[in-house]
């Protein structure tokens, strides 16, 4: 098969390299799937760079989730049959983008039939990230004011679909013009172009002097830092990540004083510690992708030799909604 590895860490467009590797077996509760779609995620940019917090041995294959065909059951395996459409996430180093994946049988889920496949597999990770940082994490209520930070991309739009499904007023936080527009018909009620203005002040005017009840920080450095500035009293920002290369160091003096949460989330780790969740987020997501309340924003379909392009141009910042790579 044709699959794309890594063999020594460094900028995306460099590492990646497309080979001819052996089809893979499928172990012990494993199985294998003809990849239809793979998601292009930040998280593939990291492995590449070797940031991520999961460093697989190299060779390895990039592509943290999937939309594929059960082509083979591994030993052990039940309750999953071949040729079912399935979602799951893909742990380097066998990931998705390739043709065949391996992937772990109790992670698998059905593909939703309202979704084709591109949308499928930008379904799972960013969505089930922000279903579990709004709803288990910071328990965002309707009528209540959340304030998305990189709206307009992978892991933002997700967040500001299901934040308007769940009856909130969006306030969506970009880069640019045309990542604004792309804001605005997602449905953020306020769109704020971080270039040309100051989002402290939006917030506070629009929610007359309050501030937001809840942030979804999937940027860190300096919007996590202005986000304090803006977060209303008893509000939750939630901390998703770090695509600007910035940790912050919160102060906790301030959290106390203000009297707002900063909340953590790490979505793997319900895999491990709560599967049952995931199920259970699936379903909700599967419901609502039924009702037309949320859609992955597929902005490009490209093909597997596209793969490691479409990985950079992830990592530097320069698309809106998702890039998909199609292989069926």
């Amino acid at each position: 098969m044709k699959a794309w590895r890594v063999h020594e860490t460094g900028e995306p467009r460099e590492a990646m390299r497309l080979e001819e590797v052996p089809d893979p077996v499928p172990g012990p509760g494993e199985v294998l799937v003809r990849v239809r779609a793979a998601n292009v995620n930040f998280p593939d940019a990291l492995l590449c760079r070797g940031q991520y917090q999961i460093r697989p041995e190299s060779p390895f294959t990039p592509g943290v989730e999937l939309c594929g065909e059960i082509r083979e059951l591994g030993p052990g395996v039940t309750g999953l049959q071949p040729g079912a459409r399935v979602i799951a996430p893909a742990t380097p180093p066998g990931g998705a983008f390739a043709e065949l994946a391996v992937v772990k049988a109790a992670t698998v889920l059905p593909a939703p039939e309202s979704l084709d496949d591109a949308e499928a597999a930008a379904l799972h990770i960013g969505y089930q990230t922000g279903w579990f940082g709004l709803h288990r994490r910071a328990a965002l209520r309707a009528g209540e004011t959340l304030l998305v930070h990189a709206a307009a991309g992978g892991v933002g739009s997700a967040a500001v679909q299901l934040g308007k499904a769940a009856g909130a007023s969006v306030i969506g936080v970009v880069g640019g013009p045309e990542k604004a527009a792309v804001a605005a018909e997602l449905g953020c009620d306020v769109v704020v172009d971080r270039r040309t203005q100051d989002f402290v002040a939006v917030v506070k005017e629009a929610t007359g002097g309050r501030g937001a009840d809840v942030v979804y920080d999937p940027v860190g450095g300096e919007a996590y830092a202005r986000s304090t500035k803006c977060v209303a009293f008893e509000g939750r920002i939630v901390v998703v990540g770090f695509t600007s290369g910035t940790i912050p160091t919160p102060g906790l003096n301030h959290a106390l004083v203000k009297n707002y949460s900063i909340l953590g989330l790490h979505w793997g780790l319900y895999n491990t510690h709560d599967p049952a969740a995931i199920h259970h987020c699936h379903r909700e997501l599967t419901r609502l992708a039924a009702g037309s309340k949320v859609k992955p924003l597929v902005t490009e379909r490209l093909p597997l030799g596209a793969a490691a392009d479409a990985v950079q141009r992830v990592a530097d910042g320069t698309t809106t909604g998702r890039l998909v790579i199609v292989t069926a």
